[in-house]
C-alpha cells in the first residue's frame, strides 16, 4: 500500500464512526465541550482514525464534541494494515503518549501573551481561568498597584533576630 492510501481522509455520516465499547480513557469533566470549542473555532484538523470496520481507534472525544454540535459528517482516516493488536495498542498509544508531556513554563507564558495581543480568546485554548492566571501572574496582577509608586518604611520597622 502507499503512503497515500495510507494518509487518506474520508467524510462519513457521523453515525457510521462506532465508539470503542472498551476504550479506557475516561473523559475529563468538561473535554467534551472544550474540545466542541475549538471545532466550532477551528474546523476539523484531526480526522477520526477508524479500523476497518469503523470503530474509533483514535478520537472518541472528537466524535462526542461532534455529536454534541450536531454535525452530521465527520472526517476519519481508515487505519488500513493495522492488525487488531496494532489498533488496540494504538488506542492506548496514542492516549499515553500525550500525556507524557509537560508544558514549557517559560515559552507558554509567552504564547499566551501574543495571542493576547493578537485578540484571542483564551477560552478557546482548553485552559481553566485559574490555570491561565497562574500562567500569565504578570497579567493576573496587572492594575493591583502603581508600579511606579513605591511604598515608604514601616513607622516601627522590625529586624528579625
Amino acid at each position: 500500500m502507499s503512503a497515500e492510501q495510507h494518509l487518506k481522509v474520508e467524510w462519513w455520516p457521523i453515525e457510521r464512526a462506532i465508539p470503542y465499547v472498551r476504550n479506557p480513557r475516561k473523559l475529563a469533566p468538561g473535554a467534551v465541550a472544550k474540545v466542541a470549542a475549538s471545532l466550532k473555532e477551528f474546523g476539523w484538523r484531526q480526522p477520526l482514525v477508524v479500523d476497518q470496520d469503523g470503530v474509533v481507534i483514535v478520537g472518541h472525544t472528537r466524535l462526542l464534541a461532534a455529536q454534541r454540535l450536531g454535525q452530521e459528517q465527520v472526517p476519519v482516516h481508515i487505519a488500513c494494515g493495522l492488525t487488531a493488536a496494532q489498533a488496540k495498542a494504538y488506542r492506548i498509544a496514542d492516549n499515553r503518549t500525550a500525556a507524557e508531556n509537560d508544558w514549557d513554563l517559560e515559552l507558554l507564558p509567552l504564547e499566551l501573551d501574543e495571542l493576547v495581543a493578537l485578540d484571542c480568546d483564551l477560552g478557546l485554548l482548553g485552559f481553566e481561568a485559574q490555570e491561565l492566571a497562574s500562567l500569565r501572574p504578570a497579567q493576573a496582577s496587572a492594575g493591583l498597584a502603581d508600579p511606579d509608586e513605591v511604598p515608604g518604611p514601616p513607622a516601627c520597622p522590625v529586624v528579625p533576630r
